[in-house]
């Protein structure tokens, strides 16, 4: 038995007021931004929401609630130990995440259809 005793990895609260948001990526835009030759991505505003643009493709940013919060972490050496102590290594959660932003695929660019008006306003006419 042991004579040391375990008490775990500290974990401390510690905001660092940074703003984090989470982009879920689709399989197919991941392999992209892997590849050794990256296309440039760029946003462009529509009527419902932002649109990333990659080349041919495009995906609509959707922002997604999660019900269990997401903690980001960050180890720290624990700089707090007296001199004599070796440092004990802990962990800070920086942030606390209630939502991501999933990127849904945006259909390409095609012609709107013709209105061809409601069916109670074609037979109405003849009244």
């Amino acid at each position: 038995m042991s004579s040391q005793k375990d008490t775990g990895i500290p974990l401390n609260h510690a905001l660092d007021g940074i703003g984090y948001k989470l982009l879920e990526l689709p399989p197919e835009l991941l392999a992209v931004l892997e590849s050794e030759d990256a296309p440039v991505l760029t946003i462009e505003s529509s009527t419902n929401s932002a649109i990333l643009k990659s080349g041919t493709q495009s995906w609509g940013l959707r922002q997604k609630n999660t019900s269990n919060a997401l903690i980001l972490l960050k180890s720290s050496d624990g700089t707090n130990t007296p001199s004599s102590q070796m440092p004990q290594p802990n962990l800070k959660a920086i942030a606390t995440i209630h939502d991501t932003i999933e990127l849904v695929s945006e259909p390409t660019e095609k012609a709107a259809p013709v209105a061809r008006g409601k069916w109670h306003e074609k037979f109405a006419r003849g009244r």
